[in-house]
């Protein structure tokens, strides 16, 4: 079985809106190239709700009404019910909502169509280190659904950038693996054991990442100034105050039990997510709709990664349908 954990539709009127691809709201298209590819389930969600996946002037992607969320996700609940057998859903999710806005993510994720949380890896520049995000986490690790972390629409840094594909493919990257190290670094999984984190195109670079966040946590090159015993923030020799996390314990350990998805379009990169965080951690995903690349060579990058057929197997479907609990799921 095929599982792609990285799918995205949209509501015909969402297109009348705002901007953006013509496929996003394709169904028919989407569900035919699946089944040609061999693509047996998809999981589809939106990680800006019922907004746009484009700088728009005078659109807020992070201040949707309850009820316009609750319309989005009815219309995904009916898509999902026309097509049980190829088709779950996201429910979409502020990691910095108020109670109103976390109320509604948990009675949208009754409805059985919905198998886990899409929230993004930032928003309007903050991280997910932030203490604001706890009552997110608190909820994710309650209801026990993974947790797919995807770039926003506009990501840190590129506020005065206009070209939008440069956006799409080196932001978004960038932001994803900002967003999955700072997961990684303010210790989430270590007050939420239970949390199940994705990040959607690979995980940005955060396979190169171990290393460099046990250095951030332990900056050894900030030690106290020669001949004291310890150092004050802000002496010469030790790191200048400044508001920020506290460092997990160990973030390069909590960066090992996330997973990533497979849709960052390079076989290098898949085979360095395959080394570094085993296969085990690996989900199929191509991010299409709206990434044009033909499904089946989505399948045959996998098939050509330096791992038994095995291992193989548990990428392109075993290890979604456990992580997702999807057998025993109507």
């Amino acid at each position: 079985m095929i599982i792609d954990i990285h799918g995205h539709l949209s509501p015909p009127e969402a297109a009348q809106r705002f901007p953006m691809p013509p496929a996003l709201t394709d169904v028919d298209g989407m569900l035919a190239a699946r089944a040609e590819a061999g693509i047996d389930l998809t999981i589809i969600g939106s990680p800006v709700g019922a907004g746009a996946m484009a700088r728009v002037p005078g659109v807020d992607n992070y201040a949707q009404p309850r009820d316009r969320l609750r319309s989005f996700h009815a219309w995904m609940s009916g898509l999902i019910a026309s097509f049980p057998d190829q088709l779950r859903g996201y429910v979409y999710a502020n990691p910095f909502g108020d109670d109103d806005h976390l109320e509604g993510v948990r009675e949208t994720l009754a409805d059985p169509a919905f198998v886990g949380l899409i929230t993004t890896s930032s928003v309007h520049g903050e991280l997910l280190g932030s203490p604001r995000a706890d009552s997110f986490f608190a909820l994710a690790a309650e209801a026990g659904v993974p947790v797919m972390v995807h770039a926003p629409a506009e990501p840190v840094g590129t506020e005065h950038v206009q070209n939008m594909g440069f956006v799409e493919q080196i932001g978004r990257f960038g932001d994803l693996t900002v967003g999955m190290a700072m997961l990684a670094f303010a210790g989430w999984l270590e007050k939420y054991p239970d949390l199940r984190l994705i990040g959607a195109t690979g995980g940005g670079a955060m396979a190169l990442l171990t290393d460099r966040l046990q250095t951030a946590a332990r900056p050894r090159h900030w030690g106290p100034p020669a001949g004291a015993p310890g150092g004050q923030p802000g002496a010469a020799g030790a790191p200048p105050a400044q508001p920020a996390v506290a460092p997990a314990a160990d973030p390069g350990a909590a960066l090992q039990r996330m997973y990533v998805d497979t849709s960052p379009l390079s076989a290098a990169h898949l085979s360095l997510n395959a080394e570094v965080l085993g296969p085990e951690r690996m989900l199929f995903g191509t991010d299409s709709p709206p990434m044009a690349m033909p499904l089946t060579e989505w399948v045959r990058m996998i098939e050509k990664l330096p791992v038994d057929k095995a291992a193989q197997q548990r990428i392109l479907g075993g290890n979604a349908e456990a992580l997702f609990d999807l057998r025993s799921r109507p």
